[in-house]
C-alpha cells in the first residue's frame, strides 16, 4: 500500500555494522529511520542520545524519526534537532508543559508528535491536536524492543482516528511496538499509517530486505 510508511528502528540493528545495515534498509525501501531515546528514568532502560541521531544523519538522507521516552524532554528538542531530527515526539505523561514543548518543536522546524502509552487513554491527548502532526501510540510498554503487540491498544488506534476525523485534523497516526506482518494490517484496519518496526526488519530470519516486503506487503 502506497499509504503506509515504515519506519525501520535502529534499536534492533546491529551496531558494530550501523551504517551497513542502514543502508540495507535504505535500500530495501524503509521512508525513515526510527531512534529510541531512552533516559533510564521514564523507561528502565538507556540508549541512544543527539551523538546517535548526528551519526544517522551522516550515514542517510532518510527522515529521522526521534522517539524521546526522558523525563523533561523540553531541556533536549532543541539539541535532538540540531542533530538532525526531522520528527520529534514527546509523551503525554508526566510532562505539564507538554504543549509548550509541542510548540518549540514546530518552531525548531521539526514535525512534533505526541506519545501515549498503553496505560493512557485517547482522551488525555484531545487538547494537543491542534499542535501535533502525527500521533504515536505504543502497542507495547516503552523500553525494550522485541516485545509482543498489545491487541488492547486496538481501540484507541479507532478511537484516536475518529478524533481526528471530528477535529478535523491531516496528523497521521504511529504505531510502535510488536509491528509484523501479522500486526501491522490490524492496526493499518484500526487507522494507522505510520508503523515502526526494529525486529521485523532488523532480525528478520532470511535478512533485512525480506523483513521490509513482508511489512509492504502485508496489506493487500
Amino acid at each position: 500500500m502506497d499509504d503506509i510508511i515504515l519506519s525501520a528502528s535502529i534499536l534492533s540493528a546491529d551496531f558494530a555494522h550501523l551504517a551497513d545495515e542502514i543502508a540495507q534498509a535504505e535500500a530495501a525501501g524503509v521512508d525513515w529511520l526510527h531512534i529510541d531515546v531512552m533516559d533510564g528514568h521514564f523507561v528502565p532502560n538507556i540508549t541512544m542520545g543527539p551523538f546517535i541521531v548526528e551519526t544517522c544523519r551522516r550515514i542517510s538522507s532518510l527522515p529521522l524519526d526521534v522517539h524521546l521516552m526522558i523525563e523533561k524532554p523540553e531541556r533536549y528538542v532543541e539539541a535532538f534537532i540540531r542533530a538532525g531530527a526531522n520528527y520529534v515526539s514527546v509523551h503525554v505523561e508526566g510532562n505539564p508543559n507538554i504543549h509548550r514543548t509541542l510548540q518549540t518543536i514546530r518552531s525548531l522546524g521539526a514535525k512534533a508528535g505526541i506519545v501515549l502509552n498503553p496505560g493512557t487513554p485517547a482522551y488525555a491527548i484531545s487538547a494537543l491536536l491542534p499542535v501535533v502532526d502525527f500521533i504515536l501510540v505504543m502497542t507495547v510498554n516503552p523500553g525494550y524492543s522485541g516485545q509482543s503487540f498489545l491487541a488492547e491498544s486496538v481501540p484507541k488506534i479507532s478511537e484516536i482516528k475518529a478524533m481526528l476525523e471530528r477535529h478535523p485534523s491531516s496528523a497521521l497516526i504511529q504505531v510502535d511496538g510488536g509491528i509484523n506482518a501479522a500486526t501491522l494490517p490490524i492496526a493499518y484496519q484500526a487507522g494507522a499509517r505510520i508503523f515502526v518496526a526494529a525486529t521485523a526488519i532488523f532480525n528478520h530470519p532470511q535478512g533485512i530486505q525480506a523483513g521490509v516486503k513482508s511489512l509492504r506487503t502485508a496489506v493487500k
